[in-house]
């Protein structure tokens, strides 16, 4: 598989993650993954932080397509993490939706932790309800970009970083990303054509390091900079092939 590469310096790789593929593999199945094939590419990359996750900055799931840092060194991946941590970072992502939602824009504020009763889903928990003890907030902002007949495209901004918290939480709104077999709901329709979730990480801005030394890399001497994913061709597609609301 050849990988598509956005941006690279010294410091950074910065790939356009096709779907179906996972970014780090964290059971013992043979798998082949993003970080996998990005050694056979920079085998250098086993220097930086552990396995199996070696540089990788931050994660997206196998299904979903768009943008992923790569750090090549120590000293990036800690400088780079440290923003994702402190919500300093801002991603956008591009979702269809089932339904028809009426709010032009909206948040949605939870807490969010694994479900009690299947260990691979994440589940919504509201302050004080059983079970919400230790979890964790997870806050996410959606905008609507165009309605179809059956569906709404968003615009979907993740202000914190919670493992399937897209997903989980269009779901928690009765309308669950079309093509979720995970999250969606039992009979839920789906776009002719569509093999996977609707969901493309479209655009991330970040400080960079400097690029000159560890010591100000680490003290944010770097510039801002920004970058973008556009639509995958079978998601352009869907779009294209849906109806109008009537």
């Amino acid at each position: 598989m050849e990988l598509k590469i956005i941006y690279e310096d010294n410091d950074v790789l910065v790939i356009d993650k096709p779907a179906g593929i996972i970014v780090f593999n964290e059971s013992q199945s043979a798998e082949k993954s993003l970080i996998d094939l990005l050694i056979e590419l920079y085998p250098p990359l086993k220097n930086t932080g552990n396995m199996p996750r070696y540089g990788v900055v931050h994660r997206l799931d196998k299904d979903t397509s768009g943008i992923i840092l790569v750090a090549k060194n120590n000293e990036t991946l800690s400088f780079l993490q440290k923003q994702f941590k402190t919500r300093r970072v801002e991603k956008r992502y591009i979702a269809l939706v089932s339904g028809n939602i009426e709010n032009k824009e909206g948040t949605i504020e939870t807490l969010i932790g694994r479900s009690p009763k299947d260990r691979i889903k994440q589940k919504v928990f509201l302050p004080g309800e059983p079970g919400s003890a230790g979890k964790r907030q997870a806050l996410t902002s959606y905008k609507a970009l165009e309605k179809f007949e059956k569906y709404t495209l968003l615009e979907v901004i993740p202000k914190t970083g919670r493992k399937h918290q897209i997903r989980c939480h269009l779901s928690y709104i009765h309308h669950p990303i079309a093509g979720d077999k995970l999250y969606g709901f039992k009979n839920q329709p789906c776009p002719k054509g569509l093999t996977r979730h609707f969901l493309h990480a479209g655009y991330l801005k970040i400080e960079m390091p400097s690029g000159e030394t560890p010591h100000q890399s680490k003290h944010g001497t770097g510039q801002v900079k920004e970058f973008e994913s556009e639509l995958p061709e079978d998601l352009k597609k869907i779009i294209n092939n849906l109806s109008s609301p009537s």
